[in-house]
């Protein structure tokens, strides 16, 4: 039992470290204007919404990670890849938000960051119900398991909209994944305490 508690929190350390280094190169990304004005900045506008945007994205799956892993016991080699691919679905992130940022919310990239965004929460939701399959259900309520799988059905069709409504309006498609965030600010889906 204590070797299974030291692999799960292995895992836990190593995933801790991969979003340490998407913030990381997120922020290596920036870049500051040439000017030394306050109106340089202005037309930055994309890329301060892009960065925002993905910082807290990366926030809210770190959030939700380390609360799922509460949960983790002796972690299964599926839960495992199933993990490695999510943290490298996240490493591609700071990619799509540079593209995002230097082309001023062009349909493309905006298509192409919902369509990571959609990746990155299927892998979730893959990561999300091994765990809760094997977690306790007095750790974790019926209920709660509920609560959780729809909330995370809600989001991906959110994200799937998104990506295809930023085909012919992009800044439109990337106000759907800005909302789609708030249903995961909270690990703990509303109502889904027992």
């Amino acid at each position: 039992m204590h070797e299974a508690k030291i692999t799960a929190d292995r895992l836990s350390a190593f995933s801790d470290g991969i979003f340490a280094v998407a913030l990381t190169v997120l922020v290596l990304e920036l870049k500051a204007p040439d000017q030394s004005t306050f109106s340089a900045l202005w037309p930055l506008w994309p890329t301060g919404i892009s960065y925002a945007v993905s910082l807290l994205f990366i926030a809210i799956i770190w959030i939700n990670h380390h609360h799922l892993m509460r949960f983790v016991g002796p972690p299964t080699l599926q839960l495992i890849w199933m993990n490695f691919i999510h943290l490298f679905l996240v490493l591609l992130l700071p990619f799509a938000t540079a593209w995002v940022a230097g082309t001023r919310l062009a349909s493309s990239p905006v298509v192409f960051y919902a369509g990571l965004f959609v990746c990155i929460d299927v892998a979730y939701n893959v990561f999300e119900r091994e765990v809760l399959a094997s977690a306790d259900t007095n750790q974790v309520s019926n209920r709660a398991r509920r609560v959780a799988r729809r909330r995370s059905l809600i989001v991906l069709a959110i994200f799937t909209t998104a990506m295809l409504i930023a085909f012919v309006a992009p800044r439109i498609g990337f106000g759907f994944i800005c909302g789609a965030l708030i249903f995961h600010l909270w690990p703990e889906a509303p109502g889904s305490r027992r």
